[in-house]
């Protein structure tokens, strides 16, 4: 079996704040690189426990999460900054994905480092008229390449936002936020352990009673607010953004791949 794992930074345990640890001139960047990684780790033992033979890890933190000389060493990693777009074509061919990692949709309440693509850019993004986040963001691309997700770990505030979007997901929550900013963490040890056996857990599962892909019928409409009037200003020459005000811009297409990430 092929998994494709997505991993963000903030939904780790021990990471809680923007400053100090998520942004890249933080001055404990590298030990929530480490942090991450080692949770990553933790997941693709109890997957290849499971019988997955090849995984595929996209590296999702704007900056950077992972730090690669640490990878455990079964995986390949799609990584860089910019991203290429081709990296949604990898999902073809997967068997299920996973999110490790995952933090909540911006406006949670007691979401620990709660946002949407862009902690310092967006306000908001809606999809056919409905807020989404991260999460629903990529089980939509995923559902378009047939792919189901089927595990998510982070904080409990991404893990009910997983659980809403798709039914009988494994969730493996090791942090329970406070506010945005502070957080309520197990210990390393505790959350490796319940990534490693929760991620073992959800493929069994999944080969038994599989999930199905999250997909949403068009056509879509998908909205996104800003925070300043600059971050709009790279849609000024596509014709097919309209702008509904100095900082909002809404996206239109029947191909839920043209726009989710756009």
């Amino acid at each position: 079996m092929k998994i494709f794992i997505i991993t963000d930074m903030e939904g780790a345990a021990g990471v809680v704040t923007f400053l100090d640890q998520a942004f890249p001139d933080g001055k404990y960047y590298e030990k929530a690189k480490k942090l991450l990684t080692e949770e990553v780790n933790a997941g693709v033992s109890g997957l290849c426990e499971a019988g997955a033979e090849e995984i595929l890890i996209l590296d999702g933190h704007g900056a950077g999460g992972i730090t690669f000389e640490l990878l455990h060493p079964v995986c390949r990693l799609i990584h860089g900054s910019p991203l290429s777009p081709l990296w949604k074509d990898e999902l073809a061919g997967c068997d299920a994905a996973v999110f490790i990692g995952q933090h909540s949709m911006a406006g949670t309440e007691k979401g620990n480092l709660n946002h949407t693509q862009d902690s310092r850019g967006i306000d908001y993004i809606k999809l056919n008229g409905k807020l989404i986040g991260e999460i629903a963001q990529f089980a939509l691309l995923a559902g378009s390449y047939k792919v189901p997700v089927i595990a998510l770990s982070g904080d409990d505030a991404a893990c009910r936002e997983i659980e809403e979007l798709i039914p009988g997901v494994t969730t493996i929550s090791v942090k329970r936020g406070l506010s945005r900013t502070s957080a309520i963490s197990v210990s390393i040890q505790e959350a490796h352990r319940r990534i490693q056996d929760g991620m073992k857990q959800a493929l069994i599962k999944h080969k038994k009673n599989p999930l199905q892909p999250v997909v949403l019928p068009g056509p879509y409409v998908l909205e996104k607010k800003y925070f300043t009037t600059d971050l709009t200003e790279r849609y000024n020459d596509n014709v097919n953004v309209e702008f509904v005000d100095s900082q909002t811009v809404r996206l239109k297409s029947s191909d839920i791949r043209d726009i989710i990430y756009a």
